[in-house]
């Protein structure tokens, strides 16, 4: 069976985090939704227009392995501020279902509740938010902590995608992506 993984946006949510997160689960072949908190294209942070799989509304009640968040601003602070974003967050950790966040998108699991007692990490200028929430915060550009992934930002992207295969498929499959990528 297929992992599933649903990958929210919004507006001027981050391009970079947003592909890197997407390309690579695609090439573990995971199946990814990206789905736009509203109707038709979106403009990422960087002005790159990313045309969503889906509007949130019709795949929010489908089932899934794994909620990947991607940060950007003010991308980050519209899925904190909506409410189906901090709703589904809940249901997938009552479900022991994985979620993860990337930059500034950990506030909304620190908002969803999720964070309290973890290690977690985030862009350095929203720490305040995950630690207000419960969490302690990680040096490590991912962290992971049960079925919470969380990481830094867009230079960590890779890693963070990475993690999140080897989370969902194990260690073999994250290399087998990993090797022809040519990393240093």
């Amino acid at each position: 069976m297929t992992a599933r993984v649903l990958v929210p946006i919004a507006e001027s949510c981050e391009e970079l985090e947003t592909v890197t997160i997407v390309d690579l689960l695609r090439r573990a072949g995971i199946d990814v939704t990206i789905a736009a908190l509203e109707p038709g294209p979106v403009t990422m942070s960087r002005g790159v227009v990313i045309l969503p799989d889906a509007e949130l509304e019709d795949v929010i009640d489908h089932e899934y392995d794994m909620l990947v968040l991607p940060g950007g601003m003010p991308g980050a602070e519209h899925l904190n501020n909506d409410a189906r974003i901090i709703a589904l967050i809940q249901k997938m950790a009552a479900a022991n279902r994985y979620t993860a966040a990337i930059c500034a998108a950990p506030m909304a699991l620190a908002s969803a509740g999720v964070l309290q007692g973890k290690q977690a990490t985030s862009f350095p200028a929203f720490h305040d938010k995950l630690t207000a929430g419960g969490a302690a915060l990680s040096a490590d550009a991912v962290a992971c902590d049960g079925k919470v992934i969380t990481s830094r930002g867009p230079g960590t992207a890779m890693d963070f995608a990475l993690q999140l295969i080897e989370s969902l498929l194990g260690k073999e499959q994250r290399d087998a992506v990993e090797a022809p990528l040519q990393r240093p």
